[in-house]
């Protein structure tokens, strides 16, 4: 072979080395790119720290919060990028749901440390009791059994067993325990809970009662209590509980009677099943206000110490009737053509949004 041919030989060997190497350096560039581009996104992602103002704060999760719905109030708020990869992260490596409880959150701890946390109760120092104004007696003994942060006592005992054990001085329950947001000791009892959620409803009643405005037609605070209790459920507004609080006060002063659909709902029970029928109205029970006079024999929710307050303290209008304008809040009326007309514009609110 001569010379010539070798050489070229070797030139051609040379060109399709280089070839072959282009490639492979072409997708070493790709994949340390793509690892670049990963560890940025892990390190704004999981990796990143978890927001903390101070040494320490505390982290509360409700009954009935979801990871996803977490993730996303950390990415609205600024704290993580790339939500999306936390979400898998859960799903993949996590498996479990969050679990309710005070969570104490150290600096320097990441992001994925803190979804690791939270989804085991033990690692929780306090548990959240979450009290929702309006909600009844019922819906609070039944959370309290589901809480697994909380150690039962009483909240399997008839009714009237629990309130003896509990040294309460009512035949009902309903309206003597605060709605309010607390904290406890991880593993604190029923007896405890219940017992400072009464203590706090009948301070709030006992302060409201002596500094009650004058010539209220209760009778004593029991039955001011009542009247909360009906407030609470009527309106939703702050704004709006005196003036509900008025045309009840008045109604009860004139003997008018209270005609309000949410003693009918709770005189109904477990028969109620989302609409308040005309038989409804019509059927007597001790709840019933369409048929009877006055104020109903027991509370029928959990009051707030707002909604206390208003009942101690009416508004001075003329008003004795409302009806729900279909856009949020009451129309108030004085007298009995304005007030249907304001039925009138509520029904056609009501048609416009069908």
């Amino acid at each position: 072979m001569s010379a010539s041919k070798n050489t070229a030989k070797k030139k051609t060997k040379k060109k399709n080395k280089a070839k072959s190497s282009f490639p492979m350096k072409g997708i070493l560039v790709v994949l340390l790119g793509f690892f670049l581009i990963l560890a940025v996104i892990l390190k704004s992602g999981l990796f990143k720290d978890y927001p903390v103002k101070g040494q320490k704060e505390m982290l509360a999760i409700s009954a009935g919060d979801t990871y996803s719905g977490f993730i996303d109030r950390l990415a609205k708020e600024g704290h993580v990028s790339f939500p999306i990869l936390l979400k898998v992260y859960q799903r993949l490596i996590i498996h479990d749901t969050l679990k309710a409880g005070v969570y104490e959150i150290h600096d320097g701890m990441s992001v994925r440390e803190v979804l690791q946390m939270i989804s085991n109760s033990e690692n929780a120092q306090m548990n959240r009791i979450l009290v929702i104004e309006g909600t009844t007696f019922k819906q609070l003994i039944e959370s309290l059994k589901k809480d697994e942060l909380v150690t039962k006592e009483v909240v399997n005992l008839p009714t009237d067993q629990l309130l003896k054990e509990l040294n309460i001085p009512f035949n009902h329950p309903e309206g003597l325990f605060a709605p309010n947001t607390y904290f406890f000791a991880k593993g604190e009892t029923d007896r405890k809970i219940l017992t400072d959620l009464y203590r706090h409803q009948m301070q709030a009643l006992d302060e409201a009662w002596n500094n009650r405005a004058s010539d209220l037609p209760y009778q004593n605070k029991y039955e001011a209590l009542i009247m909360a209790s009906i407030i609470e459920k009527e309106t939703s507004l702050d704004s709006e509980l005196q003036q509900v609080s008025g045309v009840f006060v008045r109604r009860l002063k004139i003997g008018m009677r209270l005609q309000t659909d949410p003693t009918v709902i709770y005189g109904m029970g477990d028969k109620y099943k989302g609409n308040i029928t005309r038989q409804d109205l019509r059927t007597p029970t001790p709840y019933n206000t369409y048929t009877m006079a006055g104020l109903p024999p027991t509370p029928i929710a959990l009051p707030s110490k707002k909604a206390i307050e208003a009942a101690m303290h009416p508004d001075n209008s003329q008003n004795i009737y409302f009806v729900a304008t279909g856009n949020g809040g009451h129309k108030f009326s004085s007298n009995l053509q304005d007030h249907n007309r304001a039925v009138q514009e509520y029904l056609s609110v009501l048609r416009s949004k069908n």
